[in-house]
């Protein structure tokens, strides 16, 4: 009976294969991805991919990093060159974010994304999404308290499988306390169902304001 307890045990001490070439590749293309979403501010995960292969000449060396794969490399990035600044960058955010949550406590808000991940930089806005009969109503209780709000649109799956279209969605993007807040507008009944998330294909983290507030505490 002892025998595959010894098995087990010699396998775990067996030394871990060292990373081959392209493994090597994918994740100096994710680190190079980072710091270009990081230091330039940009937001898609393409583009920056496209970007770092160009910059390191690894246009034609395997396959691209996932989009999960560069969002740990952000995170690690964040920790190496920004530490304490970069805490405090989030929890300042994340005050903001309490604030347009209790400013938009009609349309049932729940913070998403980079705020909420902990990957917000400097150029990150505070992501939200909010519940309504229609999109009107977003606009026109922000224009009645005098915020002036850019109208977006953004696209978002509801459910896996390569043919399955997204679905587009009306979003505002304000100013408050000089920070930017996009709160993209759902169905009431989208509070149910979170769409899928563009860094791992699960469905988005959503966080109401009273996990926020757990969140600074912590």
């Amino acid at each position: 009976m002892t025998k595959p307890r010894e098995a087990n045990r010699s396998s775990e001490s067996m030394p871990k294969k060292p990373p081959n070439e392209e493994d090597r590749a994918r994740q100096l293309l994710a680190q190079e991805s980072a710091r270009i979403m990081v230091e330039k501010g940009l937001r898609d995960y393409g583009v920056a991919k496209s970007k770092a292969a160009e910059r390191l000449g690894l246009n034609n060396h395997g396959a691209l990093p996932g989009n999960a794969e560069i969002e740990q490399a952000i995170s690690e990035h964040l920790q190496i060159f920004s530490g304490d600044d970069h805490a405090a960058l989030l929890q300042r955010l994340r005050t903001v974010a309490i604030n347009a949550m209790q400013l938009l406590a009609d349309f049932s808000p729940r913070l998403v994304g980079p705020v909420l991940a902990g990957t917000a930089d400097t150029n990150s806005a505070i992501n939200l999404h909010v519940f309504a009969d229609s999109s009107e109503e977003v606009a026109l209780f922000l224009d009645e308290r005098g915020l002036a709000c850019q109208l977006y649109e953004r696209r978002l799956k509801q459910r896996r499988g390569r043919n399955v279209r997204p679905d587009v969605y009306t979003g505002y993007r304000f100013s408050l306390e000089s920070e930017t807040i996009e709160a993209t507008v759902f169905p009431v009944d989208g509070i149910r169902q979170a769409p899928l998330s563009p860094v791992d294909g699960k469905p988005m983290a959503r966080l109401n304001s009273k996990g926020v507030r757990a969140l600074l505490e912590d």
